[in-house]
This record gives C-alpha cells, sequence and structure tokens, in this order.
C-alpha cells in the first residue's frame, strides 16, 4: 500500500467527541489520609479523543479525513479545537455553547494508569440537529462514513445519517454502542468487543455458539460484515461466506487505550484505498498490535505498518 493509494481512501467520520488528558507523575508513598498512593503530578499531557481519535487514526494513515461532530464552547471544546488544528484531519467540527465538552482524565505512574476520572453530561437536545445539512455535503465528497458511537448523544440522528449514506452507496462503518443494535441495520461493517457483543446476544460457550450467535446478529441487521475484537485473543470476521479468525500480533501490551479506534479507522482507509475487506482486517489487526505497545490513545503510522514512507 502507497501514499497515493492511501490519499485515495476518503473518511467521513461522525460521532462523539472528547477531551483525552494526562496527569502523569511520580509514587512514592501511600496517603496517611486513606490507603491510595500520593501521586506528585510532574506533567500533563491533552489529546483528542473518541470519534477525534478515530479521524486521526486515518488522517495519520495517509487518508482525507473529515471530522464531523459538535463539542461545547467550554475549556475542553477549545483545547479540542487547538489540538485539532495541528493534525492533517479537516475539521467540519462546530461548538455549542450549551453543551459541557466530555473529558477523560487519566492519572498515570510508572507507566500505569491508577485511575480514570469522566467529565460527561448528557446533553439536553439533539446536538446534531443543526449539522445535517453539512453532514449531506460532506457525503458527496466521501467514499466511508463511519459513525463512531460512543453513547453522549451525538449520533441521535443516527437512522436518518445512515439511510442518506445508504442512498448514495456509501461503505458504512459503525463502532457500536448499548444493547440495541436495531439502530445500526443495514450498515457494512459493525465492529464490536467481546463485552459489547455479549450484551447484545448473550453469553457464549464455545467457539461454535459464538459462531452461531455472531452470524445470526449479521444477518438478522443485514450487514455486510461483523468484526469482533478479541484483545488477546485477535480478531474474528463474519461474512456471508463464513468466518476469518486472526491471532494478535501484539508483542506487548501497554495500554488498549484507543485500540478500538485504530482496529476501525484502520478499517475504514483501506477499504476507502480498495482493499477487500479481509485485507482491511488483517491490516488493522496488525495496527492494533502496534498501537497496544503504546501508552493512552495512539496512532499508527504507514512506516509502522509498513516500513516504509
Amino acid at each position: 500500500m502507497n501514499a497515493e493509494q492511501l490519499a485515495q481512501s476518503r473518511v467521513l467520520i461522525v460521532g462523539d467527541v472528547m477531551l483525552d488528558r494526562y496527569w502523569f507523575g511520580s509514587t512514592d508513598r501511600i496517603s496517611p489520609e486513606a490507603p491510595v498512593p500520593v501521586v506528585r503530578v510532574q506533567r500533563d499531557e491533552d489529546r483528542v479523543g473518541g470519534a477525534a481519535n478515530v479521524a486521526l487514526n486515518a488522517a495519520v494513515l495517509g487518508a482525507q479525513a473529515t471530522l464531523l461532530s459538535v463539542v461545547g464552547a467550554d475549556e475542553p471544546g477549545r483545547k479540542l479545537v487547538t489540538l485539532l488544528v495541528d493534525t492533517p484531519i479537516r475539521n467540519a467540527m462546530r461548538q455549542d455553547p450549551t453543551l459541557k465538552t466530555t473529558v477523560k482524565l487519566r492519572v498515570v505512574s510508572r507507566q500505569q494508569q491508577l485511575i480514570r476520572l469522566d467529565f460527561e453530561h448528557k446533553p439536553d437536545h439533539e446536538v446534531l440537529a443543526a449539522m445535517m445539512e453539512r453532514y449531506e455535503q460532506e457525503l458527496a465528497f466521501h467514499d466511508v462514513v463511519l459513525l463512531s458511537d460512543y453513547g453522549k448523544g451525538g449520533l441521535e440522528h443516527l437512522d436518518q445519517m445512515m439511510n442518506l449514506a445508504r442512498t448514495q452507496g456509501k461503505t458504512i462503518l459503525v463502532d457500536p454502542k448499548g444493547r440495541d443494535y436495531s439502530r445500526y441495520a443495514g450498515a457494512t461493517l459493525l465492529t464490536p468487543n467481546r463485552a459489547e457483543l455479549a450484551q447484545v446476544v448473550g453469553d457464549w460457550s464455545c467457539e461454535q455458539d459464538l459462531t452461531a450467535r455472531a452470524q445470526g446478529l449479521r444477518k438478522k441487521l443485514s450487514l455486510k460484515a461483523l468484526l469482533l475484537t478479541r484483545s488477546e485473543e485477535g480478531m474474528s470476521l463474519y461474512t456471508e461466506t463464513g468466518e476469518l479468525h486472526i491471532p494478535t500480533e501484539a508483542k506487548e501490551v501497554y495500554d488498549v487505550s484507543g485500540a478500538g479506534d485504530t482496529v476501525i479507522a484502520t478499517v475504514a482507509v483501506m477499504l476507502g484505498a480498495g482493499l477487500s475487506m479481509e485485507d482491511a482486517v488483517r491490516t488493522a489487526n496488525r495496527a492494533a498490535g502496534i498501537v497496544v505497545g503504546k501508552l493512552g490513545t495512539a496512532s499508527v503510522t504507514p512506516k509502522e505498518l509498513w516500513g516504509t514512507t
């Protein structure tokens, strides 16, 4: 896969954006107030999170990646806008003064995450209602639509978005959330992890049982494919022609934060560049094996994937 092929991939990412905030410090003693470690914070770092991290993964691979979302007009929202300026992402995001931007704060010491604090507020209105016209405009310029659902309220118009994308013959990838997958019916590909799939189809007793449940869900929702990410067990792709099980390529795991973002972003870019579903998933599996060796939400470069620029 060369740079010219990757640059032909045009991916529109829509979904919930958040700010990933990190506090790094040293831990040398236990608090006298409670049996918890005392962290002396020495530096902090902010990174784009949620759908913005998905877009970053697509853009770093060399694709034309557009991010459509809404954040608050608060400090975290302004920080996200600033961070996006320094990325290759084409930003179609707007700020809403009535929203509070979701923040995930991670406290890290000695390469180990000690705690994560989530600051999130469910919006009291449909945050993308005013963005539907822009969404329709952007559809015409993209081949792949990636819907990144974090359950934060950004995809309340998902049905309408999917119908528009299907009408225009776009490839639709969804990172699902919740127990009701009926809203994702007709997508090209769904990418749940083990816990997310179990919420929908129930616990499986063996590999054969898993295959029956996964294929049953795929057929029920009229999906072209379902990709199950399985951590140390790799990935399983379920299609009309059968199943493809791919073992993990991770050599050392530091942090699985954002690994799912890397997987779906890589599949989207590869499909947009003309690869088959099977080859796109194999590439995504390789990318996931690289990104879990990095701390926090991260991305993978073409050089890391293929050894070339």
